[in-house]
């Protein structure tokens, strides 16, 4: 499975690169997984996924979890 965002007709203009983890972490909470679950399965702690997805946040000018799941599944994560 590949977690590097493929451009779809949803994704409005290019966007900035996301880290491996990055990517690894979004594909979690995009699923439903809790910051929790996320960091269990990634071996890390919640403190760190919530780093993760304020950096992410940050670089695609999104301002909440639910506007960040709806493009993680606008770019097929």
């Amino acid at each position: 499975m590949s977690l590097t965002p493929t451009p779809t007709a949803h994704t409005e203009a290019p966007t900035p690169a996301l880290a491996p983890r990055e990517l690894e972490t979004l594909h979690h909470i995009a699923s439903g997984c809790t910051y929790l679950q996320a960091a269990r399965q990634m071996g890390l702690s919640p403190h760190t996924i919530d780093a993760y997805l304020r950096r992410i946040r940050t670089k695609l000018n999104i301002n909440t979890t639910a506007e960040l799941t709806r493009w993680a599944i606008s770019v097929g994560l």
